[in-house]
């Protein structure tokens, strides 16, 4: 084949999606790959089926970038729900505990926000893809298997909580935002803010409204998002979707 006539590489491009709620991140990719016709694509930081929100994906050669992206700042908002707990820390699985909230004060609840804060050790939760002994703890979660019972045992990390800002008009539903890095779990902050104020706590919903510089307010649905791209090409329609 004569330099002329071989295929232009795939400069690949940058995409924003507010993905969905109960779709995986690995959902989102794949339902893109195949509906717009990528050959490659990755996405850049996962987020939790029951989260919904900023999600961003790399095509072609942008897929070098997806470690970039990833190290990059994060915000959330969602609600946590004092009084209960799951095993997961969110609504995937079912309650398994009950405190009573009466005495919770709403300067309780701000100065345990505050002690989550800054340069924190966070132990990740036991429904987490993080891997121990080379499988996911979430498979070893739903075999049964609790956090003390975890062969090797589960490594605290280092992380950073630039915000963890707290509405308590609610209660004992509490608002949040928190801005934090790379590798935080909101499950964990949750989790831990039951724990310091000797009572439980679980996740009610969570979104992702910005990673760096970029914004939900600038992502399209998965659905928008076909659309516009099948508007602007001139490829057949895929048959595997």
């Amino acid at each position: 084949m004569s330099q002329q006539n071989q295929p232009t590489p795939d400069p690949g491009q940058v995409i924003l999606i507010d993905k969905p709620l109960t779709w995986t991140s690995f959902d989102v990719a794949n339902k893109l790959k195949y509906a717009c016709k990528f050959k490659k694509i990755g996405h850049a930081g996962t987020l939790d089926p029951l989260a919904t929100g900023l999600l961003i994906l790399c095509t072609g050669k942008m897929t070098k970038q997806i470690d970039q992206y990833q190290a990059q700042e994060k915000e959330y908002t969602g609600t946590l729900v004092l009084g209960k707990t799951t095993p997961s820390v969110d609504l995937e699985t079912a309650f398994d505990a009950e405190f009573d909230t009466t005495g919770i004060t709403p300067e309780q609840i701000q100065e345990a926000a505050r002690q989550l804060t800054g340069e924190i050790l966070q132990v990740p939760p036991i429904y987490s893809a993080v891997r121990v002994n080379g499988e996911r703890l979430y498979e070893k979660a739903r075999r049964g298997e609790t956090a003390d019972r975890v062969e090797g045992g589960i490594k605290a990390r280092q992380v950073t909580v630039s915000a963890f800002d707290v509405d308590t008009e609610r209660f004992p539903e509490i608002d949040f935002r928190i801005v934090c890095s790379k590798g935080t779990y909101i499950r964990s902050l949750v989790r831990d803010l039951g724990l310091l104020l000797n009572n439980g706590a679980y996740m009610s919903s969570l979104r992702r409204t910005r990673i760096g510089e970029f914004r939900v307010d600038d992502a399209p649905t998965l659905d928008a998002f076909i659309a516009a791209h099948r508007a602007v090409s001139s490829e057949p329609l895929s048959t595997n979707e």
